[in-house]
C-alpha cells in the first residue's frame, strides 16, 4: 500500500463509528430503537418535545419516584402477577408478553370486555394475567408452547372468554400468534422457552434482538421518511418484566439493562401529553379528542410512538442531570412503570369522585404491537 493510499482498516471503523457501515462483529448489540426513536422526532411534524415541560417534568418525576420508592421490588406485588422465580414464572411472562397488546374498548365499563375471577372484575392489561391466571387454576397450560399447538380454536376461545358480551379484541390474531410462536419454538429452540432466555447470554439488547430475529410477532417496525424504525414495545417489555420478576437475578439479570428504552403504547404518550412535555399539532388532537382511530404505521401514530421514546430518554438525562446520584438508580423502565400507573391512578381516582380527569384521551390504534 502506497502512502497516498487510504488504510482499509481504519477506514472501515471510521466508517462503523459514522454508522456507515455494518456493525463489528465484536460491538455489544444494539436494538436500535432509540436511534429510531430520534430519527422520527427529527423528522416528526405533528408531535414534538417540549423543552420546559421536559425539564420541569424530569424535577417532578424525580421527586415523587423517589417519595414513592419505585423499583422492580413491588412488580410482584400485585395480587395477579405470578410470585415463583422459576421457569414456570419465566413462561408466563413470556405468554403474557406474546400478547401484551389491544385491550382499550368503547364500551362503558359494564358492557366492555372483562374477565371475572377472585370475585373482581378485571378489564385492559390484568384481564390478560387474570386469564392466563385462572386458566392454570382451572387445569389447562395455557403457559405451555405445546398446548399452543395441540389445543383447538375452541379450547383457547374458551380460555379467553369474557363475561361480558364484548370478545376479547384482535382474538383470532392472539391465537395465530400462539400457534406460530409455538411452531418457532419447536423448530428452532427445542420447543422451550427458557433456550430463548438462555441464549441471550444475560444481554436484554441481544434478548430483544432474538426475539424480533425469530418470531415475527415481536418484530415492531414501521416504515418512516424512507427509513425502518424500530420500537419493539412488547420484546422490551418482555425483558423488562423479566428483570423485575426476578429481582433483576437469575433470569432477571441482565448486563446491559439501560439499552431497553420505555414501551411505546398508548399510555406513555398520554402522561407525557399532559405533562407538557408532548406537544400535538392542532390536526392530531383534534383527533384524539375526536376518537379517531389512526392506523397502525402512518406517521402520525409512528411520530406519538417515537416522540415518547426519545422525550422519555431526554427525560432520563435531564434527570441526571439534576441529580448526578439518579445515574445508577433510574432508568427508562422505571421511568416507563411510575408514567404507566401514574395515568392509570389519575384515571382510578377520577372514576371514583366522580370529577373529570385532565387528561386528552389516549390516541386509539388498533394492533397488535400494543
Amino acid at each position: 500500500m502506497s502512502d497516498d493510499e487510504a488504510d482499509p482498516e481504519l477506514l472501515a471503523l471510521l466508517r462503523q463509528s459514522l454508522g456507515l457501515g455494518p456493525p463489528s462483529a465484536s460491538a455489544p448489540p444494539n436494538t436500535r430503537v432509540l436511534e429510531s426513536a430520534e430519527y422520527v422526532y427529527d423528522n416528526s411534524i405533528d408531535v414534538s418535545i417540549v423543552s420546559g415541560g421536559t425539564k420541569s417534568a424530569a424535577s417532578s418525576i424525580w421527586q415523587t419516584m423517589q417519595e414513592k420508592d419505585i423499583s422492580t421490588d413491588t412488580w410482584s406485588d400485585h395480587e395477579l402477577h405470578p410470585k415463583a422465580k422459576n421457569e414456570g414464572t419465566v413462561n408466563f411472562i413470556f405468554t403474557m408478553d406474546l400478547l401484551n397488546f389491544s385491550f382499550w374498548s368503547e364500551l362503558d365499563e359494564e358492557r366492555r370486555f372483562q374477565v371475572e375471577y377472585r370475585d373482581k372484575k378485571w378489564t385492559g392489561y390484568w384481564s390478560l394475567v387474570a386469564i392466563l391466571q385462572r386458566a392454570l387454576e382451572e387445569g389447562t397450560p395455557i403457559s405451555s408452547p405445546s398446548f399452543w399447538i395441540d389445543a383447538s380454536d375452541e379450547q383457547l376461545r374458551h380460555v379467553f372468554r369474557s363475561s361480558t358480551d364484548e370478545a376479547m379484541p384482535l382474538l383470532d390474531e392472539r391465537i395465530s400468534l400462539l400457534r406460530e410462536t409455538a411452531q418457532i419454538l419447536e423448530d428452532c429452540f427445542d420447543g422451550s422457552i427458557l433456550n430463548v432466555v438462555n441464549q441471550a447470554n444475560k444481554s436484554a439488547a441481544a434478548f430483544v434482538n432474538l426475539l424480533v430475529d425469530y418470531f415475527p410477532g415481536f418484530r415492531d417496525e414501521h416504515a418512516f421518511h424512507g427509513k425502518t424504525v424500530r420500537f419493539y414495545k412488547r420484546a422490551q417489555i418482555l425483558v423488562a418484566d423479566l428483570w423485575a420478576a426476578f429481582s433483576r437475578q437469575d433470569y432477571g439479570a441482565f448486563d446491559d439493562i439501560g439499552h431497553i428504552t420505555i414501551f411505546p403504547d398508548y399510555r406513555i404518550p398520554q402522561m407525557l401529553q399532559s405533562l407538557n412535555v408532548l406537544w400535538y399539532s392542532p390536526r392530531l388532537e383534534a383527533k384524539i379528542k375526536r376518537k379517531e382511530e389512526l392506523k397502525s404505521g402512518e406517521h402520525l401514530e409512528v411520530e406519538i410512538r417515537g416522540c415518547s421514546i426519545w422525550a422519555v430518554e431526554l427525560l432520563r438525562r435531564e434527570m441526571i442531570k439534576q441529580h448526578p446520584e439518579a445515574k445508577d438508580k433510574i432508568n427508562s423502565i422505571l421511568i416507563d412503570f411510575f408514567l404507566y400507573d401514574t395515568c392509570k391512578e389519575r384515571e382510578a381516582a377520577a372514576e371514583k369522585s366522580g370529577i373529570k380527569v385532565d387528561l386528552l384521551p389516549h390516541h386509539r390504534t388498533r394492533s397488535i404491537w400494543y
